[in-house]
């Protein structure tokens, strides 16, 4: 069923909002941080007491926020202008005489120093017991969303396509630094969701209906991003916003595959992926298969890996399945049964950055960034593209020896020793970056003091003769050595070229 939210509905809803101060900072100062916190581990009792006699505010956040049962007046009354009949009308509300509940999810959500709200489906526990969520579910903003707007670069740009948009959060957060939006979706109810979280916020965007880039067959965008049904397992689609209705991970080789062509050159791709881990198969040369030409710069960045059993059980829950029910064990069952059959002994999930080039060979880079780290990747994956152009314009040695580097500020030195009879003697040199993914690097004796020379003033291949000239070394011999390390010091932020002023580091 596709809720009626008509845009008439939804200005009167965002005005009733406007008046209650049903906003992030509005939610946030009736709370307070103790019982803001609470609720985000999923403890409303401290809301509850803060809401206790807040009038229309109070009202609605323990109807959205919390999944109470209110009184008829007093929702009609916080919903004014918006009437009762027609906020049920519209799938706002359920229920009736004294009392209604939420029909939909419908919260502040703040970001960027913005506040927005956004309207999706009701996630299982918020929905009455015993009621599971619906084949067109549609997903709100969830750990998965905010990892995506978190890993999706915000330069500017004229055009950007939202692949698959759910209830329209990326979009949301496309505004920011895009001037026109396309968002897709193949199902109506999201879509039918995706407008009015649009409209309730005050942007514009054009909404298509389709399956993956059908809708805009023939188009190219400045970028794209996309939160596709990644989940991993047997060709099926229980929940249109987790199963793709293909096998194993090809959604997200679909969208790998073929997302470059709808890039402008010089266009960008930012999307969640899974992969599977089979048995004797090398996961980097899985997804590296997956790109369409040798014109792309393309990021892998794997974030976590999952057991199948570790996998299932997770996916089960997200659903509101009990893993102990019948029908959660049948379901384990027969998904621990594909992962058997095709050899599966994990699945990764991660971040993807694509770039069309333009005609010159891309560079492909895949790395597995399990460890914890709070920075977000979006600027990262912009600054690990301006480095990958630089690199790529001194593809030779000789060009690269011939660059003057500037050692980051971010870029520390970590030394281990160990004790033995004549004392401490170090084994282990490591350069730790403590921004960013926190890159580490373990180098030599010689690399340390080279890393350290590189102030900008010479050129680097300088500094390697004079190290060679210090320590007896070949020149040459320690010159082919030192370039690789470079390299990978420069992609990943350690070293920066020298004509780089500090905003672009």
């Amino acid at each position: 069923m596709i809720p009626d939210l008509s845009p008439d509905r939804i200005d009167r809803l965002r005005d009733a909002f406007l008046s209650a101060d049903y906003h992030a900072d509005g939610v946030m100062e009736l709370l307070g941080s103790q019982a803001h916190a609470a609720l985000g581990r999923g403890e409303p009792q401290p809301a509850l007491r803060a809401t206790a006699d807040a009038g229309s505010l109070g009202t609605l956040v323990r109807l959205f926020l919390l999944g109470e049962a209110e009184s008829t007046a007093a929702v009609e009354k916080a919903l004014h202008p918006l009437s009762l009949d027609e906020a049920t009308a519209a799938g706002l509300l359920v229920g009736g005489g004294k009392t209604v509940h939420a029909g939909l999810d419908v919260r502040p959500h703040a970001a960027a120093e913005r506040s927005w709200w956004v309207i999706s489906d009701l996630d299982s526990d918020l929905r009455p017991a015993s009621t599971p969520v619906g084949t067109d579910h549609v997903l709100g903003v969830g750990h998965a969303s905010m990892s995506l707007v978190r890993a999706t670069s915000r330069r500017r740009v004229d055009s950007l396509l939202d692949l698959g948009t759910g209830c329209g959060v990326q979009a949301l957060h496309a505004s920011t630094h895009a001037q026109r939006i396309t968002a897709t979706d193949v199902s109506r109810r999201a879509l039918a969701l995706a407008a009015a979280t649009l409209r309730l916020n005050r942007i514009d965007a054009e909404l298509l209906e389709g399956e993956w880039f059908e809708p805009i067959a023939g188009r190219r965008f400045d970028q794209v991003v996309c939160n596709p049904p990644f989940v991993v397992g047997p060709a099926r689609t229980d929940f249109v916003y987790r199963d793709s209705g293909l096998e194993g991970d090809d959604a997200s080789a679909t969208v790998v595959g073929h997302l470059p062509s709808f890039l402008n050159e010089g266009g960008t791709g930012q999307l969640l992926a899974s992969w599977v881990h089979r048995r004797g198969e090398d996961w980097q040369e899985r997804v590296t298969g997956w790109l369409p030409s040798e014109d792309v710069d393309a990021w892998f960045v794997q974030r976590d890996v999952a057991d199948p059993a570790l996998y299932v059980g997770t996916w089960l829950r997200d659903a509101g399945y009990d893993p102990r029910s019948p029908s959660g064990r049948k379901k384990a069952s027969a998904w621990l049964d594909w992962f058997d059959a095709h050899d599966v002994e994990g699945v990764g999930f991660g971040f993807v950055t694509l770039r069309r080039t333009g005609g010159a060979r891309g560079e492909v880079v895949c790395e597995d960034l399990r460890h914890a780290f709070d920075d977000p990747l979006g600027p990262e994956s912009d600054a690990w593209l301006q480095r990958v152009d630089w690199l790529r314009s001194r593809d030779s040695a000789e060009a690269l020896l011939g660059s003057r580097l500037v050692t980051a500020s971010s870029t520390v030195l970590e030394q281990v020793s160990s004790l033995g009879e004549d004392g401490w003697s170090e084994f282990v040199n490591r350069l730790h970056r403590t921004d960013g993914p926190g890159w580490q690097h373990e180098i030599d004796e010689l690399g340390v003091r080279l890393v350290a020379g590189c102030h900008g003033a010479l050129p680097v291949g300088d500094l390697v003769e004079l190290l060679a000239a210090a320590h007896g070394e070949d020149p040459a011999e320690l010159a082919r050595a030192a370039v690789p390390m470079l390299r990978e010091l420069v992609r990943h932020g350690m070293l920066h070229p020298a004509e780089w002023s500090e905003s672009e580091r």
